[in-house]
């Protein structure tokens, strides 16, 4: 039996015994705050504990390094969504320590790509479609820096209204520790 049927039949049980009821929420967050934060499976469950969130009462975008990498891209559109869909007020950029996304270096990933059959000549078309994908694929060098340039990206984003509270944190992966970061305050 493959993985995915051992989740497929998992999941019919998961159903046929309603174990989904003590997951019931409405699909605005109760605390009215997003969270961006690494898709680190440390995390999964740790950060929601850590925090003492439950299902239901934020909304958690998880990517790469909690990186927004496009100004424009999909993690903005989801942000932008939740607060003039979802009601949210409060964006929190959280990172962590020990990320795997610190220190990669793009020209290894594109190596591994080209060692599993991917042609380097569509590694060459993303790049001439106006992607750089050195950029794309980089990772960071400090994670407190990481938060620090991702909150301000949502900060200056001409999208975002002024009444929108920012944080940025970074999180120890092991033991659920927050350390909040000082936001610099716009000048007004």
């Amino acid at each position: 039996m493959s993985i995915i049927d051992e989740i497929l039949e998992y999941n019919k049980k998961f159903v046929e015994n309603k174990q989904y009821e003590p997951y019931a929420a409405i699909k605005y967050p109760n605390k009215k705050i997003a969270i961006l934060t690494c898709m680190d499976t440390r995390l999964t469950e740790l950060l929601p504990a850590a925090m003492n969130f439950k299902n239901g009462e934020v909304i958690i975008i998880k990517n790469a390094g909690a990186l927004i990498t496009h100004p424009f891209g999909s993690v903005m559109r989801s942000l932008l969504i939740a607060i003039y869909e979802l009601g949210v007020e409060k964006i929190m950029v959280i990172g962590h320590y020990n990320c795997g996304v610190q220190g990669i270096e793009p020209s290894k990933l594109i190596q591994k790509m080209l060692d599993r059959n991917i042609d380097k000549e569509k590694i060459n078309v993303i790049n001439c479609c106006g992607i750089d994908i050195e950029k794309l694929l980089k990772g960071f060098d400090d994670v407190k820096e990481s938060v620090l340039k991702t909150v301000d990206i949502i900060k200056n984003h001409p999208l975002i209204p002024d009444d929108v509270e920012l944080y940025g944190f970074v999180i120890d992966p092991e033991t659920g520790k927050l350390d909040m970061l000082e936001i610099e305050k716009s000048e007004e």
